[in-house]
């Protein structure tokens, strides 16, 4: 039995946000592990013709207040940010840079937290900067780690490899060979991994 979850996310994604809230307790709970897999939703939707429901008025409409009901389901703070939609490129860059080091997760909680709770506007990379530094980074040394030809062309491999697996957005889970999109099919992940 495959007790190994690979996701697939964006931080630009509020529902990356919400899957990553509560994927750590369901694989802890499921005696599971997590293969976090940094991608680029820019460059998937490019790929396959797909697009943010915040393009379609009605659609993005309703995936915000469905957003709003899962954050309170899972009680986490959530806020939908106003400047949305952000470029993520470097934010990719950066969370692929910190993938094998031990200060991933902090890396992730700055950039999710400024994202999608404080609201912040990580289009500007003065915030960004301020994000990192109060979350014990240099962000000189994130930037050049971000820039560095593996890291750029590692986050381009596992954009390619998303969406040879069927993957047109994020975020998507995969135990073994099945693929679940979105944070409100975790349970369907969960019933995976019995």
């Amino acid at each position: 039995m495959n007790k190994t979850i690979d996701v697939y996310f964006d931080v630009g994604s509020p529902a990356s946000y919400l899957a990553w809230t509560q994927l750590p307790t369901l694989a802890e709970r499921n005696n599971a592990s997590i293969n976090w897999k940094p991608i680029l939703l820019g460059g998937v939707f490019k790929a396959t013709g797909n697009q943010s429901p915040i393009t379609i008025p009605a659609k993005g409409r309703y995936t915000a207040i469905d957003l709003m009901r899962f954050a309170k389901k899972y009680d986490v703070k959530f806020e939908f940010n106003p400047h949305f939609p952000i470029n993520t490129l470097q934010l990719m860059r950066g969370a692929t840079g910190y993938l094998q080091s031990p200060r991933f997760g902090d890396y992730l909680t700055a950039i999710f937290t400024a994202l999608w709770v404080d609201k912040k506007n990580l289009n500007d990379l003065e915030v960004v900067s301020q994000v990192l530094t109060d979350a014990g980074f240099d962000p000189v040394e994130v930037l050049e780690l971000s820039n560095t030809p593996e890291v750029k062309e590692q986050l381009k491999k596992t954009t390619e490899e998303a969406v040879s697996r069927g993957v047109f957005g994020a975020p998507t889970c995969f135990v073994a060979s099945e693929m679940f999109f979105g944070q409100d099919r975790l349970d369907w992940v969960e019933r995976a991994l019995l």
